[in-house]
């Protein structure tokens, strides 16, 4: 099967089965959370500051931050859809490496982060207190359940880093003005939100081929050791 539909087919029934596990909406937020955090992240290494960070719970999002205006703003606005889609495909690299671990204590450490110095606001700071207590507890006490966990995560931000894209394109195509970062790059560039909408559509779809292929080549891996 061409490894372009396989991918688009898992996709597909990620979105439907994950749907189905009670609770899954909440952990949704960590795409979220990975996306203003890329926002925030580019914002400090250009030296600007970060005022705030908002997360809310139909898993939306919104970053505040005092930065120069031109490419500094640009890369900015750019920052927040690739690196969620990157932070997915490490997770699966992770995975195919067996460091589980790692990935767990990343997302902690990036929600610390965010905790202490700047998501403000009820939802938000609850959910990342909640978030960080969870990935603590399956490392720490429930070590056995944390790799079904840890599968689990992945497969939300890989689906979510494309669902996020694809919902982007339908904004910038139908209501331009609220297509979010697209918008905001529109503004900032003569190209149209659509063509920004578009290229981050393309560059999830191509790190959740990536992240697939690790996903496959793991479970070919261990199909091979287990017929040993």
């Amino acid at each position: 099967m061409n490894k372009w539909l396989k991918t688009l087919l898992f996709l597909a029934g990620s979105a439907c089965l994950t749907r189905l596990i009670p609770f899954s909406s909440l952990f949704r937020n960590l795409d979220t959370m990975v996306h203003e955090f890329g926002h925030a992240l580019m914002t400090l290494l250009l030296s600007g500051s970060v005022l705030r960070i908002e997360l809310y719970a139909d898993h939306s999002g919104v970053t505040y931050s005092a930065i120069g205006a031109g490419a500094q703003a640009i890369l900015v606005s750019l920052a927040g859809y690739p690196l969620a889609s990157l932070f997915s495909l490490l997770l699966f690299y992770l995975y195919r490496r067996n460091r589980l671990q790692w990935g767990l204590m990343l997302s902690t450490a990036i929600a610390l982060i965010m905790l202490i110095l700047y998501v403000r606001g009820g939802f938000g700071m609850m959910w990342l207190a909640g978030f960080i207590a969870l990935n603590l507890a399956m490392m720490f006490l429930w070590p056995k359940i944390s790799k079904y966990y840890y599968l689990f995560l992945a497969f939300l931000t890989l689906e979510e880093s494309v669902m996020g894209t694809l919902f982007l394109v339908s904004s910038a195509a139908f209501t331009p003005s609220r297509a979010g970062d697209a918008a905001n790059l529109a503004r900032l560039t003569p190209l149209p939100a659509i063509f920004w909408a578009v290229l981050f559509l393309l560059f999830s779809l191509l790190c959740a081929k990536g992240a697939l292929g690790f996903l496959f080549k793991e479970e070919r891996r261990n199909g091979k050791l287990g017929n040993r």
